[in-house]
């Protein structure tokens, strides 16, 4: 009887451990960007007015990622090309000043964002993210570090192990 309980032990902790790297390969990940890393989100230098696109262009940008807009006596705004190339908006698609905005790219395509204050987008306090579509997909963040932390999220990835720690805790309990 016992080689049988060891059997079937065996035969469920494969079994457990082919889901579970099943279940790993189809998570998603999504990262969250933080725009202008320690400096945060802030007019730029007189001589680096490009700061923000030269960022965006450096990463890659996946739907369900995140931008983090970290500022003080400011705001961020999400606007249409025409808006962006004005720096002006009177309907933003997004508008926060919290001074810790977050917001989720759930879309392929670009993504324009200025600063609410005015003067602020002139002198260069605006972004341009464009968010790969799933056809044009690589690993986020591209290879190149970023100016701000990526946070990976994978909240299946991380139920798939909560419940085989939990299955395995169970078979071994019960097999000693």
């Amino acid at each position: 009887m016992a080689s049988f309980s060891k059997s079937s032990t065996t035969v469920l902790i494969v079994f457990l451990l082919t889901i579970f790297c099943s279940l790993h390969h189809f998570s998603v990940s999504s990262f969250e960007f933080e725009v202008g890393g320690t400096h945060g989100w802030v007019v730029p230098p007189a001589n680096d007015s490009k700061i923000y696109n030269d960022w965006a262009s450096e990463n890659r940008f996946q739907v369900g990622d995140t931008v983090r807009f970290k500022y003080r006596k400011d705001s961020v705004m999400e606007v249409n090309e025409t808006e962006y190339k004005r720096c002006n908006s009177s309907h933003p698609n997004f508008f926060s000043n919290n001074g810790n905005s977050v917001f989720r790219l759930n879309q392929p395509g670009p993504f324009y964002f200025i600063s609410g204050v005015s003067g602020h987008c002139e002198k260069g306090q605006r972004m341009i993210v464009k968010v790969m579509s799933h056809e044009e997909e690589s690993p986020s963040g591209g290879g190149k570090s970023s100016s701000g932390p990526h946070v990976a999220v994978s909240s299946l990835g991380v139920s798939a192990l909560v419940f085989l720690q939990f299955v395995l805790s169970f078979v071994a309990s019960n097999v000693i």
